[in-house]
């Protein structure tokens, strides 16, 4: 079985050719667009319908899955190269035109994803998943590349490594009657790993030991993040990428994030060329339905370009904060959330203003005040900032979020202590300070996020196979 992709690069003309795949189109009883996931481009398949009987022919409707063989000819129409004239066919499953739903005309999103086992039939979904793909490999290549080793963090946790308290509950305890203690309270001493836990929300505190032995990791596995947020940037289940690396400190992680993220997305535009050029003609449609005040100015492989082609502007937190609090949209009151003063925590509409209008290239930002960012990040010698980076990107604003850890035993206690984390639940995060602790690094990005950004998709539900999102958890 050749797939259709091959056919129309390298198959030479009368040869005979296998091909099997669903149907997208079926004309005048003569021409079938076959598809097969390999490409955009359908194989037109020509069938002499007298050499088919009448009953077979009305079976070959969108949707149904063939196997078609026959000569491959040059075409005689337009829009196509090549064809194939059919000697055999065989029908594998039938799709009843009154009931299908993907038929071959333009679908709303909203629409396709409550068809979401079927949506990856039509060509946008198509090319995004196949995006989707050629990033994951893109990731693995340069991570094996670079020496680093994949590992694979937990799912299941005791601990909380972001401190924001959203995650979802794993028990096998009965919901109605559960056990409690002398308190009254639920005793998860009884459910089944003697404690209570959650599905992750990082793999990162796990992955800091790896690092510790390894010398340099990376995790790139599902997180889970229980937030009632119906947004087009939010998922309860997503994938996050997080290198971890000994011996780095926060410009070794600077460095590494930026080289990263430019890598990869120069891999995509090298290997996705056909779908790239086709989702960047739809963001200019998209773009052109727009009032003028709300188009992004840029393309979509000029986006890609914008990122891979110039070095990204580091700023510091500081620094931002008087470029946002001077800016012409912070006095005119046209931020929806105003910057008054040091210590604000920068929104979206913050970051691709620093990215898309100020420096206009790729941002990072760093040295960020310590009362808005995690416990583990490393304290300055100003006692009010951490060694905390964050990559901001036009369109889509922080798209890396990451620091250089804090690796001295007292600092990240007395931090535990202020914020009430419980030094019995993370005793072995802090042997990794009592036992040969050393300065380390790492970051952390939301896949979905960066395929979304590759994709010009502007809804992140529709840049995961199957979204799961609050009061939806559907296929």
């Amino acid at each position: 079985m050749t797939r259709i992709r091959s056919i129309l690069s390298e198959a030479p003309l009368l040869s005979e050719v296998s091909v099997s795949g669903w149907v997208r189109t079926f004309r005048s009883n003569r021409f079938i667009a076959l598809n097969d996931g390999s490409t955009l481009e359908n194989l037109q398949c020509v069938v002499d319908f007298e050499n088919f009987d009448e009953a077979t022919l009305r079976r070959i409707n969108t949707g149904a899955a063939l196997t078609v063989r026959g000569t491959l000819v040059e075409s005689q129409g337009r829009g196509q190269k090549v064809e194939v004239q059919v000697s055999q066919l065989e029908i594998h499953g039938d799709a009843d035109p009154e009931s299908y739903p993907i038929q071959p005309k333009k679908h709303s999103m909203e629409f396709l994803r409550e068809q979401a086992h079927l949506r990856i039939r039509t060509n946008t979904f198509a090319a995004v998943m196949r995006v989707r793909s050629a990033l994951a490999f893109g990731v693995h290549e340069y991570f094996t590349r670079n020496g680093f080793y994949y590992f694979h963090a937990p799912i299941i946790t005791g601990s909380d490594a972001e401190g924001a308290g959203e995650m979802f509950r794993v028990s096998t305890l009965d919901p109605l009657t559960p056990p409690r203690d002398e308190s009254g309270n639920v005793d998860f001493g009884e459910d089944f790993f003697g404690k209570e836990t959650n599905l992750t929300v990082s793999g990162q505190l796990e992955a800091e030991a790896y690092a510790m032995a390894l010398g340099k990791v990376y995790t790139f596995g599902p997180t889970f993040r229980a937030e009632n947020s119906n947004t087009s940037r939010h998922l309860a289940e997503f994938w996050m990428i997080e290198p971890e690396m000994a011996f780095y400190d926060l410009d070794a992680n600077m460095d590494l994030a930026e080289d990263f993220i430019q890598e990869v997305i120069r891999y995509v535009l090298k290997h996705c060329e056909e779908d790239l050029a086709f989702l960047d003609k739809r963001l200019e449609d998209e773009e052109k339905r727009k009032p003028q005040a709300e188009r992004s100015g840029m393309g979509l492989i000029e986006k890609l370009r914008f990122v891979t082609d110039q070095p990204f502007k580091r700023v510091t937190y500081t620094e931002a904060i008087e470029i946002l609090r001077n800016s012409k949209p912070n006095k005119k009151k046209k931020f929806q959330y105003p910057i008054d003063a040091w210590g604000a925590d920068l929104q979206s509409e913050h970051e691709r203003y620093l990215v898309e209008k100020h420096f206009q290239c790729p941002v990072i930002l760093f040295n960020y005040p310590a009362e808005i960012k995690a416990f583990y990040m490393r304290l300055n010698d100003d006692g009010k900032t951490v060694r905390a980076m964050d990559i901001l990107f036009p369109g889509i604003g922080e798209i890396v979020g990451g620091s250089q850890r804090e690796e001295r035993l007292d600092v990240l206690q007395e931090k535990m202590q202020q914020l009430g984390i419980d030094e019995k639940e993370l005793w072995w995060y802090l042997d990794l300070r009592r036992f040969g602790t050393a300065v380390h690094s790492g970051f952390g990005l939301g896949f979905e996020r960066l395929v979304q950004f590759a994709t010009g998709m502007g809804n992140i539900r529709d840049v995961i196979p199957f979204p799961r999102t609050p009061q939806n958890a559907e296929f």
